[in-house]
C-alpha cells in the first residue's frame, strides 16, 4: 500500500507570488552608435536595479532617432515595440535629470527618461533606472532609463 498522498492547501493559505515589474524603457546615443554599445547600457542599467531583459515590454526614444539602427535592431532582438515621442511631447514630462545639452540638440531636456515615463504612464519619482549613460569602448555614447508600468503589459503569447 502506497503512502497517504498530503492534501493540497487552498489557494487561499498559499503564499502570493511577487510581480515583477514590467518595464518601459527610455533611449537616447550618439548618432551611428552601435547595437553593442547600446546593449550594454541597457544590460548594465537593467543591473544596476537588479531587473532583466525578460521584463522590458517597450522601447521608447524621440522621433528624431526613428532611423538610428541600433535602436531598430535592439527592438526587433527582444521582440519589443520601439515608440517614438516628438520633442515638444517629450519637452512637457517633468523628469529628474534634465540637461542643457540635450536640449540644444534635441529641442527637449530629456530624452531617455521623458520618454520611459511617458511610455509607461509614470511619474518622475517611479523611474526605477534614472539617465543611465554608458560610453562604449567605440566612443559612442548610449543612455538608458527605466520606468514600470503602472498598469500590466499584456505578454505576447506565441504559438509554436
Amino acid at each position: 500500500m502506497s503512502a497517504p498522498v498530503p492534501p493540497v492547501p487552498p489557494v487561499a493559505s498559499l503564499p502570493p507570488v511577487p510581480l515583477l515589474p514590467q518595464l518601459a524603457v527610455g533611449l537616447g546615443c550618439d548618432r551611428g552608435t552601435p547595437l553593442a554599445t547600446v546593449l550594454q547600457a541597457l544590460d548594465a542599467a537593467l543591473a544596476q536595479a537588479g531587473l532583466t531583459r525578460a521584463q522590458v515590454r517597450a522601447l521608447a526614444t524621440i522621433e528624431a532617432k526613428r532611423d538610428e539602427v541600433a535602436f531598430i535592431e535592439l527592438a526587433a532582438l527582444g521582440g519589443w515595440p520601439l515608440q517614438f515621442f516628438s520633442a515638444a511631447e517629450l519637452a512637457a514630462v517633468p523628469v529628474l535629470n534634465p540637461s542643457a545639452t540635450v536640449l540644444r540638440y534635441m529641442g527637449t531636456p530629456s530624452v531617455s527618461e521623458a520618454a520611459a515615463l511617458l511610455t509607461a504612464q509614470a511619474a518622475a519619482p517611479a523611474l526605477l533606472v534614472e539617465k543611465f549613460k554608458h560610453k562604449g569602448v567605440d566612443g559612442r555614447n548610449a543612455t538608458v532609463s527605466i520606468a514600470p508600468f503602472s498598469v500590466p503589459v499584456p505578454v505576447p503569447v506565441v504559438l509554436t
